[in-house]
């Protein structure tokens, strides 16, 4: 993982996330009324509006639906070319990632991947994907 750039700040609506991937769980909130999954932290579910939900691990797989390759990165510590991508889990939810241990020239539309957990410290876990 590069170095030197803003970790993420785990607020009380997101720790239950942060906690699943510092243990190796991808966690994501699930709706206790209708069972839908949700991605990002919401207080409502995005399709039945409840209020109530858990927090349940997913599988931690899906695909590509989207992705850009940065050939000049905002700073220089991030090291280029590297892929950005929005993964469409198996479960539902569209989720912004990087994706990493894939050569940028094979990254497809559709491409299976699943996630890598990847510690940045000892209180935060990234959730870069690869190839499945």
């Amino acid at each position: 993982m590069d170095a030197h750039f803003l970790a993420p700040q785990p607020t009380p609506l997101s720790a239950p996330f942060w906690e699943g991937t510092r243990t190796g769980e991808l966690r994501l909130q699930q709706c206790d009324d209708c069972g839908g999954w949700r991605w990002t932290p919401q207080i409502l579910c995005t399709h039945c509006y409840s209020p109530h939900f858990g927090w349940e691990a997913a599988s931690g797989r899906g695909k590509i639906y989207s992705f850009t390759t940065v050939h000049r990165p905002p700073v220089p510590t991030f090291i280029a070319p590297y892929v950005v991508a929005v993964v469409e889990l198996d479960e539902g939810p569209l989720m912004l990632t990087r994706i990493v241990d894939v050569s940028p020239e094979t990254v497809a539309i559709d491409m299976r991947v699943k996630v890598k957990l990847t510690p940045l410290d000892e209180t935060i876990t990234l959730y870069p994907f690869t190839a499945d």
